[in-house]
């Protein structure tokens, strides 16, 4: 994925001329143009559109002009992602002189991720038509210290690659990067690990340049058993010199952290100074000027905690997550912890430094073996049931970044299809004003809750979820804190009512940018019936009384 700078200028009347390639006599410009610059690779590609298109006009003809496809493509304007297709452009503040940001995951062109089991590792780009015997080549070219064609062994997720496999055929579930492993005959000389007696923390580094540990807050919380052994894993891999391999998709940094073997990915790590729009973030988004997320609602370096808050209250049947049903959740989140960890592998902008000091803090979550994700095959096909359990999740938490490029589409042990939901920086936001939920348009969604899921429903407490979340060290600030009481809130009362997953979720997801939605109104009236020095609990009992008069009018 590539960040481009979107430069928008307005086309004055008497001045708007352009010529084509071929010289041809300039035409002016409509008055109401502006003039957009899409940088792409270092390319500056000139494009005019229309003050008045939509989002979803502008990515439509980006996609003719310039080959990208829409669903590949994500704008940012001041700080927000430009999410609502439907929305136009001067909804969200975009005015002739303002600078989008496009970040595109490349459609024909691949970023190949080449790492030897030496630990050496370089990146570049290639069309997906081509073979591996001509990848071979580039990496022998283009990889300083690389072996020669002729020597080298190149593997995809364990599986050896033939030389005329077509690269197309590696990457049949859509993803726009591939990662390698090229072997050769040369060892790898592993740093002994400290190892007996408690040494002082920056002596932990003594003899090696990585360290990974669980960020515990309470010593009485156990970690539960796939945790403890995705660390554990994942330190196997780096103390066997496999570095971490920063994924080319998202909008922050994402690092792919391989086993012992090298040959499969064991976690995923995002650290809190490489989100969107933080200090290191490596896909040149700007930084925040007041400390918002891209998303409303949301702070930069706060989508770790978010993440891991998500696998905590994706809480199995039957309750809290206990030692006998530590794995999966409800609707499946993968296990994430918080850890500090330190690698040169990781960016930093002013140079790595083998010191404590340069440990980062951020989520670790296992990786999931997937077949793809929702975004490369139509929705129709998904089991509702499994639809349904991310619906509810997606409400309960408020979730304002759920899209189908964040659902992975795994097997279960009898083959059947199941639904993976990552990416859960964006949940439980302070306010409901980026709520957006792909699946509302899936036709599962209009189905209604099974019994199974109503009981599941029934079942959640918001008290204890803010509770839980606090013992596992969140300080949960009063406007998270609230917006988990509503929406839970929320859930629990339309599914006693029997409404569909589509009717509760509109009711959280806005029409347009400047309309809020029925819960922002139904917030807004409830503040209305508070008098001063009322307690929170006052205004969530306001809250549920007018919620209860819209819900009863939903249902006649």
């Amino acid at each position: 994925m590539s960040v481009a700078d979107v430069a928008l200028s307005p086309i004055h009347r008497g001045l708007g001329f352009s010529s084509d390639r071929f010289g041809n006599q300039p035409k002016p410009y409509s008055v109401e143009s502006i003039l957009i610059f899409l940088s792409v690779s270092g390319s500056r590609i000139p494009m005019i559109i229309l003050e008045s298109d939509s989002i979803a006009n502008v990515k439509l003809r980006i996609q003719t002009r310039n080959g990208f496809v829409v669903r590949r493509q994500k704008l940012v304007f001041s700080g927000r992602e430009l999410a609502r297709n439907s929305s136009l452009l001067k909804e969200y503040g975009v005015t002739g002189g303002s600078v989008l940001h496009l970040v595109l995951k490349l459609s024909d062109l691949l970023i190949v991720t080449v790492r030897t089991t030496c630990g050496e590792v370089f990146e570049f780009h290639v069309d997906r038509h081509r073979d591996v015997g001509y990848l071979k080549k580039r990496i022998s070219k283009e990889g300083k210290g690389f072996p020669h064609v002729d020597d080298q062994q190149i593997f995809c997720n364990g599986e050896k690659l033939d030389d005329h496999r077509v690269i197309d055929d590696i990457c049949k579930d859509g993803n726009s990067v591939i990662h390698l492993l090229v072997k050769r005959s040369l060892k790898l000389k592993v740093p002994a690990l400290t190892s007996g007696q408690p040494v002082a923390r920056e002596d932990v580094l003594i003899g090696r340049d990585f360290f990974l540990e669980p960020v515990i807050v309470d010593p009485e919380v156990k970690l539960p058993k796939a945790i403890r052994d995705m660390i554990n894993r994942t330190i196997d891999g780096l103390n066997k010199g496999n570095p971490p391999i920063r994924s080319s998709e998202g909008t922050g940094g994402t690092y792919l952290m391989p086993d012992s073997s090298g040959l499969h990915y064991v976690s995923v790590f995002k650290p809190v100074d490489e989100e969107p729009m933080a200090v290191n973030n490596p896909q040149q988004l700007p930084v925040s000027s007041d400390g918002q997320g891209l998303k409303r609602g949301t702070r930069v370096g706060e989508g770790a905690l978010r993440e891991v808050a998500a696998y905590i209250l994706d809480h199995p049947k039957g309750g809290p997550r206990t030692l006998s049903n530590e794995f999966v959740g409800f609707a499946g989140v993968p296990p994430t912890v918080m850890v500090r960890s330190l690698h040169r592998g990781y960016n930093y902008p002013r140079g790595f430094e083998i010191s404590m000091r340069n440990a980062k803090i951020g989520s670790l979550q296992i990786f999931m073996k997937n077949n793809g994700s929702c975004e490369d095959i139509g929705p129709g096909a998904f089991p509702v049931e499994q639809v349904h359990k991310i619906c509810a999740f997606d409400i309960r938490l408020a979730n304002a970044d759920r899209h189908a490029g964040n659902i992975l589409i795994g097997k279960d042990e009898e083959g059947q299809a199941v639904l993976i939901p990552i990416d859960h920086g964006y949940c439980l936001p302070e306010n409901f004003e980026d709520c957006t939920f792909d699946w509302l348009y899936w036709p599962q969604a209009k189905e209604p809750f099974s019994a199974d899921t109503l009981n599941y429903i029934d079942s959640l407490d918001s008290e204890q979820d803010i509770a839980l979340l606090r013992l596992h060290g969140w300080d949960v600030p009063k406007s998270v804190s609230r917006t988990l009481h509503i929406s839970t809130m929320l859930l629990k009362k339309g599914a006693e009512r029997n409404l569909t997953p589509y009717q509760i979720g509109s009711i959280m997801c806005r029409e347009t940018v400047n309309k809020g939605s029925a819960i922002e109104e139904i917030v807004c009236e409830a503040q209305k019936w508070l008098l001063p020095g009322m307690s929170e609990a006052a205004f969530m009992e306001a809250v549920s009384k007018v919620m209860d008069g819209r819900l009863d009018e939903l249902t006649k």
